[in-house]
């Protein structure tokens, strides 16, 4: 699992593979304004989006994070 932060787009990804082929997306669930879910086509979770993450995590949680 890795977890990564982009401070200019205010977006969090929790990958939960190491890493996310490109094309490997095939079906993703908006679950409200905030988060985004990514599968593969088998329907297994393969990472998490997290949209307007300075507000929805805690401040410490993106502080030592890419």
């Amino acid at each position: 699992m890795k977890f990564e932060y982009d401070k200019d787009a205010d977006a969090a990804y929790i990958y939960l593979e190491d890493s996310i082929g490109e094309g490997e997306v095939k079906n993703t669930i908006e679950l409200n304004n905030n988060f985004v879910l990514d599968f593969y086509k088998d329907g297994k979770l393969m990472g998490i989006e997290i949209l307007d993450a300075s507000s929805v995590l805690h401040k410490e949680a993106l502080v030592n994070v890419k």
